[in-house]
């Protein structure tokens, strides 16, 4: 298998940190710098430059004002307003105003529910054998204020949190509780991994393991191990199956005991089972011909057969 490098940074949402300006604030902007235009040129030689100007400054400072200070965020999203780099509180969703140069907005904290893959390559388990395992992580900002003041990078935080979480159990687990009980895994790391994030303003809805890989070797073992596992159950079976063949055999002698018809009768019924195809060969013990008295019997029987031989070869000349 590849090795894998996880790098936490690619984490981060592109939009962070920046300037996150409205369409709508950008058309008044626009508006506003087409009024300055157009009436720069229409007092063009009416007024003195000097008022000219002055118009034109005018319109571009509400402009630009306008342009930085209204901000619009998504239904999901919320702004963290810092003014002169202390809290002033959260924003959003919706419209709201900020003071330009004054206030800052350092990130936007999404509160949508948030997948993070995250690995655990070449962990040694309880019993020392090496495996990588993939999991997915899914988590919510249900406090954005503690998200963005009690932890530098909250989303890259909760991977490493959870990377580490994941090879801490690994290694305190044997490798046949965790391919067996991957539903325990997932609430174990859930349980560690949201006691970490809780003082972030983070929870972790679930984790779900989607892949674990062992080494090849060690699974050509195992596979050959459940074969022979399987092997034993069927000579078991076997077994059993023959304990009760003999026990119903051991029952039907108690009948045939004291009764020698009925063993005779049976007896010439397994020959006419076994004679019915034509040209089968019956094998009878000679302590079972002198047992069911299968003697005369035989006799007749190899008798009809020479005849029936006899019949045939005429028939084909």
């Amino acid at each position: 298998m590849a090795t894998k490098f996880f790098d936490a940074k690619s984490l981060l949402k592109p939009n962070t940190n920046e300037l996150h300006i409205p369409p709508i604030a950008a058309m008044i902007f626009t508006a506003l710098m087409v009024i300055a235009v157009l009436g720069a040129l229409v007092m063009d030689g009416k007024v003195a430059d000097g008022w000219i100007g002055a118009f034109v400054i005018f319109w571009l400072l509400i402009g630009t004002t306008i342009l930085y200070s209204m901000k619009i965020a998504s239904q999901w999203e919320k702004a963290v307003v810092l003014r002169l780099g202390k809290f002033m509180g959260l924003r959003g969703p919706g419209l709201f105003w900020i003071v330009p140069l004054v206030d800052a907005i350092p990130t936007w904290v999404d509160q949508r529910v948030m997948v993070t893959p995250f690995a655990a390559e070449k962990t040694l388990t309880k019993d020392t054998v090496p495996v990588d395992v993939d999991a997915v992580l899914f988590w919510v900002v249900w406090d954005a204020e503690k998200a963005v003041l009690e932890v530098e990078d909250y989303r890259s935080a909760i991977a490493w949190a959870a990377q580490t979480a994941l090879r801490d159990i690994i290694g305190r687990m044997m490798l046949a509780d965790i391919l067996v009980g991957r539903s325990s895994l997932d609430e174990e790391l859930q349980r560690v991994i949201d006691e970490r994030t809780t003082p972030w303003g983070v929870t972790v809805q679930s984790v779900e393991i989607r892949d674990i890989v062992i080494p090849q070797d060690l699974e050509d073992a195992m596979s050959r191990q459940a074969q022979a596992e399987r092997e034993r159950q069927a000579r078991v079976i076997l077994g059993e199956s023959e304990e009760q063949i003999a026990a119903s055999f051991s029952k039907a002698s108690e009948f045939y005991i004291n009764n020698p018809t009925a063993l005779h009768l049976r007896a010439m019924n397994m020959l006419f089972e076994g004679l019915k195809e034509k040209g089968a060969l019956v094998i009878v013990p000679s302590s079972a011909v002198d047992t069911m008295n299968l003697g005369g019997l035989s006799g007749m029987i190899s008798l009809a057969q020479q005849q029936n031989n006899q019949k045939d070869l005429s028939n084909k000349e």
